[in-house]
């Protein structure tokens, strides 16, 4: 399905993942755009993540006492990855007045061991994009909890991203977050970074203001989330025309955060709602 706003323009497939196929500005791509034989969500130019984002060591962790072993994601072994709602097909329940409501219910079973259900709705206007994403814990025990969006932002050699976070978690070679460094001993993107000219990043960076902007020849985009987003994970790598730029609600493997960390993780009671918002806009400058 399609939808168009002024100068705005997006195309989303809800069957695969709620999945955003293209994001357009006066006919400039400001998502990657999906190839036409689209067949996964990592093809994608966003899709929504929950009810946890990026990955969980093993698949495995422990909550209120209860030992939790979830499948690995293919392709990501022995990981478990960035919840349910990616994989899962969605039901549209409003598209009109640029704006498209999503819904997903998911029972309790091996992907998640807690039935929730999903709202989600883009909001399409002549300003840009407006992405709000919740889940509701439909279950009788609590749960944990977090959310995240994963856009692809399309990137010419010249785009340079500014993205203000002073420390990152730095990983292992099982790509899990093992140390919390200063952003400048892997890459610090505040001042602005040519994406082409940096190293390869599949980080989460702390402490993150909410707020990022890819900075092209004549025109730019910038990225606002919500208060509740504290971290970002960004995706740079080498030789690609994109730069995933996500932002999420915990760390990777929150699941597994010594006590006492603020890993930003959320035990969700029954019946609570965590939510999060996201904005995309776009000028010439």
């Amino acid at each position: 399905m399609k939808i168009e706003r002024g100068d705005w323009a997006l195309s989303l497939r809800p069957d695969l993942g709620a999945s955003i196929t293209s994001l357009t500005w006066r006919g400039r791509d400001v998502l990657r755009p999906a190839p036409d034989d689209l067949d996964s969500p990592l093809a994608a130019s966003s899709f929504p993540l929950a009810p946890y984002a990026n990955r969980i060591d093993g698949g495995a962790f422990a909550f209120q006492g209860r030992a939790v072993r979830l499948p690995a994601t293919p392709g990501f072994a022995p990981h478990a990855l960035h919840g349910v709602g990616w994989r899962s097909g969605w039901t549209v329940l409003r598209a009109d007045g640029g704006i498209i409501d999503l819904a997903l219910k998911a029972e309790a079973g091996p992907e998640w061991p807690w039935a929730w259900t999903a709202s989600h709705r883009l909001t399409l206007s002549e300003t840009g994009l407006e992405t709000s994403l919740s889940i509701t814990n439909e279950d009788r025990t609590p749960m944990p909890a977090g959310l995240g969006l994963h856009p692809y932002f399309a990137v010419a050699p010249s785009t340079r991203l500014r993205l203000p976070a002073p420390r990152v978690w730095l990983t292992d070679a099982r790509e899990i977050p093992s140390r919390l460094a200063k952003a400048a001993d892997l890459v610090d993107w505040s001042q602005g970074v040519a994406v082409s000219e940096a190293p390869f990043v599949d980080h989460a960076y702390a402490d993150w203001t909410g707020q990022a902007a890819l900075l092209h020849d004549g025109w730019r985009v910038d990225l606002e989330a919500s208060g509740d987003v504290r971290w970002v994970q960004v995706y740079a790598p080498r030789g690609e025309a994109f730069v995933c730029v996500e932002p999420v609600t915990h760390r990777p493997d929150a699941h597994n955060a010594l006590t006492g960390e603020d890993s930003g993780l959320i035990v969700l009671e029954p019946g609570g709602v965590v939510s999060m918002t996201a904005f995309i806009t776009a000028s010439a400058t």
